[in-house]
């Protein structure tokens, strides 16, 4: 699944500059996630680094994005190149 931001985001800008993909930027209120770039950082770390900095706890699944291991694998694939 692609993660997501909730409206308790605090824009504390620490979440951005972790992101290996560049899923992450500045919305109209708080910090957006683009679900076609986010991979859960499958490829790049064990865990999503977004989460593991974020002060508040704001990040979660994205309810309307399922996808598995394999697919977010593909994802990272087609978004770095890597064979």
């Amino acid at each position: 699944m692609a993660l997501t931001i909730t409206e308790e985001c605090i824009n504390c800008d620490v979440c951005e500059p972790q992101c290996p993909n560049d899923a992450i930027s500045m919305g109209e209120d708080y910090y957006v996630i683009d679900p076609d770039k986010c991979t859960e950082c499958v490829g790049h770390h064990d865990e999503p680094q977004c989460k593991v900095v974020c002060p508040v706890e704001c990040i979660e699944l994205h309810p309307q994005w399922n996808e598995g291991q394999e697919q977010l694998m593909a994802k990272y694939r087609r978004l770095t190149g890597a064979a």
